[in-house]
């Protein structure tokens, strides 16, 4: 029975979340404004953890710098981008692996919310869209990254990649640690159904522009960063 109970609020998630997307979509789809497109699905995010009885609770906001900055995050679950979408002010931009496009709705929605996709297997379209990525966050603009890259079944923070580091640092911008509790327990990386637990994120205290040199800078923000995540999350260090 309790089974069966849980199959059906896996599908209740799933039946409240997809017209929650392709409300964002289709509703978004005429609006000129991205800023006003994120306040969409930030609102449609939210709805679907009130809709499907997930506790979800930010605290930390008031740490976010009222300029431009990077977040980075731990990533466990495929809900982290709602979580995160949920989380955060409309300003921010999501660095996303560039996979996401083979998935056409997904990808048009991440599109229309000014997502930048980024090449992880092509060294060359790699290094096309990491300068993309440097010149929108030179520009001003706030990105949000999950430096792992990818999450796989086994519980732990993964070894980061440098390319938010490497945009905080040659952009001059503030890089904000965050990290996200009970996104595995919710959605798990081999299962297909969502089970209800608590999620939370934490808004950790910013560490400040990179020093004069890049490269030491970018390699202290990243060893900072993970240090300050590791301190608050009760995951165990694959990189050791």
């Amino acid at each position: 029975m309790r089974a069966v109970l849980r199959a059906g609020y896996g599908l209740w998630c799933w039946v409240v979340f997809v017209p929650l997307a392709v409300g964002v979509l289709v509703l978004g789809l005429p609006v000129p404004s991205v800023t006003l497109r994120r306040r969409m699905a930030r609102s449609a995010a939210r709805a679907f953890f009130g809709c499907t009885g997930i506790r979800f609770e930010v605290t930390g906001l008031e740490r976010l710098p009222s300029g431009a900055c990077v977040v980075v995050a731990n990533h466990a679950s495929y809900v982290d981008g709602v979580i995160l979408q949920a989380a955060l002010p409309p300003r921010f931009a999501f660095v996303v692996k560039r996979e996401m496009v083979r998935m056409p709705l997904a990808s048009l929605l991440l599109r229309r919310l000014g997502c930048e996709f980024v090449e992880r297997f092509d060294r060359h379209k790699g290094g096309i869209d990491a300068r993309r990525v440097l010149r929108a966050a030179a520009a001003g603009q706030a990105l949000a990254f999950f430096p792992e890259g990818t999450f796989t079944e086994r519980a732990g923070l993964a070894r980061f990649h440098a390319g938010a580091f490497v945009a905080a640092a040659r952009a001059g911008l503030p890089l904000v640690p965050a990290v996200i509790r009970g996104a595995r327990l919710v959605l798990p990386a081999t299962a297909a159904l969502p089970r209800r637990a608590a999620i939370e994120v934490e808004i950790l205290e910013p560490l400040p522009a990179a020093a004069a040199d890049e490269r030491d800078g970018a390699a202290r923000l990243q060893r900072t960063a993970r240090a300050a995540m590791l301190a608050r999350l009760a995951d165990p260090d694959l990189e050791t």
